[in-house]
């Protein structure tokens, strides 16, 4: 006789959400689409992709925090009304009191649930203990170290012994060897499956943070944000941040990231046919970018690149994506490789990389209407509407607020247009003339 297997117990879940933002004027951002997810008992959950993906608002949206537009958001099966009771919360920011001593953290938090004094007082001191800060009841939070903050944020949400830990980039504040730490005792805690939580759900774009800590990881795409790829973990716990296993899956996620963030995309006839959607990054960016290209021989592995700098992957990824527009970098695979463009841009002076990234710039379709626009008014330039309908006509699912940013930004770094924030007009610069 075979004795059956259940499927385990899905505590929250969303189905089919959409999440818009109405920008005005009938304009509509949407951040979301087709999101479907569900959480089942004893795992964690890993939401990893590039930044603007929605990775934050599909956990608020589970949490109650925030209405989807479209879709159904589930717990135990049945329509969520209102915030989850079942969720403890720990943020990127610390968001603690300062005026208030470790205990008074904690105990602030039970109280708002109304709880009985005694209970308060009880769960306070034992979550304090399971995060280690036993004998820091009574220090201010100025009195500690960035790492310690995160404990007491972490102690609050324990305290409310929740069926779910929901955590939003929880460690991207301490620094690596505390991260490390705390991404192990979280696990600690979480373990034991006949005590809270039974759940943990993480937002992250740390993909070594993610195959370290989650059973399942769910890759995001942008702009609108959707469920990609959904990476099953069946590394065996402890793990360890050296293992092949855990090294080729870090690998994996890469190569899946970089494919969908990278692509490889064939021009038609050497020029692009329609408007381009401009990355978020600024010319100072795409510049330091080429340098340190230049510097490490004209080529590196993107992650590379991030974990040199510093930078958020998503950062790095939007930062190519924009440099590849523009002409200066090629990226087969998951390689950023300085083109002739991206070289001769490096090696000019000044003036000359003004002058190069003008002409670039004026390669893009967005730039050139708005150029032929200024060259037939009367009065050598269009108002910021103008543009601003451009783009939404053109780029209907960007969000047009942030494109033009980047196209002042661009403008002025190619002093290609000047604008002016009081007037709200583009111009010519005076490198370039309108009949230029």
């Amino acid at each position: 006789m075979t004795e059956e297997t259940s499927e385990p117990e899905i505590l929250c879940e969303v189905r089919r959400v959409d999440k818009d933002y109405d920008q005005g004027g009938g304009a509509v951002l949407r951040v979301l689409q087709g999101i479907d997810l569900a959480v089942k008992a004893n795992e964690v959950v890993a939401l990893l992709g590039p930044s603007g993906c929605g990775k934050s608002t599909i956990l608020r949206i589970l949490a109650g925090l925030t209405q989807p537009t479209r879709g159904e958001v589930l717990d135990h099966g049945v329509p969520l009304r209102g915030l989850n009771p079942g969720i403890g919360f720990v943020f990127q920011s610390f968001a603690l009191f300062p005026w208030m001593t470790v205990s008074r953290n904690v105990e602030a938090m039970l109280e708002a649930h109304s709880l009985p004094r005694a209970e308060v007082a009880e769960r306070a001191a034992r979550a304090i203990k399971t995060v280690g800060l036993a004998g820091f009841e009574e220090a201010y939070p100025r009195e500690l170290s960035g790492g310690m903050k995160q404990r007491v944020g972490m102690a609050r949400a324990f305290s409310l012994e929740p069926e779910m830990l929901f955590m939003d980039e929880p460690f991207s504040q301490v620094d690596a060897l505390t991260a490390e730490s705390l991404r192990a005792e979280v696990l600690d805690v979480w373990a034991p499956k006949d005590r809270n939580p039974k759940s943990i759900v993480m937002v992250s774009h740390d993909i070594k943070e993610v195959v370290y800590m989650a059973d399942r990881i769910v890759v995001l795409d942008a702009n609108p944000g959707r469920v990609r790829t959904i990476v099953e973990n069946t590394l065996p716990r402890p793990r360890d941040y050296r293992s092949p296993g855990l090294l080729q899956l870090v690998d994996r996620l890469h190569d899946i990231i970089t494919g969908m963030e990278m692509p490889d995309v064939a021009e038609v006839d050497g020029a692009s046919q329609a408007f381009e959607p401009l990355p978020h990054a600024g010319g100072g960016e795409i510049e330091g970018l080429l340098e340190y290209l230049d510097a490490r021989g004209g080529r590196e592995d993107v992650f590379r690149i991030a974990a040199d700098t510093d930078r958020e992957y998503g950062q790095v990824i939007t930062a190519t994506n924009a440099a590849e527009l523009l002409g200066f970098v090629d990226t087969p695979h998951r390689t950023v490789v300085l083109s002739a463009e991206g070289a001769r841009y490096v090696k000019a002076s000044p003036a000359e990389r003004k002058a190069v990234f003008r002409e670039k710039l004026l390669e893009l379709l967005l730039f050139q209407q708005v150029r032929d626009a200024i060259r037939k008014a009367g009065s050598g330039q269009v108002d910021r509407d103008y543009v601003l309908e451009l783009i939404a006509m053109n780029l209907p699912s960007e969000n047009f607020e942030a494109t033009f940013d980047t196209f002042v930004n661009w403008a002025r770094f190619g002093d290609l247009f000047s604008y002016d924030e009081i007037s709200e007009v583009v111009a010519p610069s005076e490198e370039m003339p309108v009949g230029a």
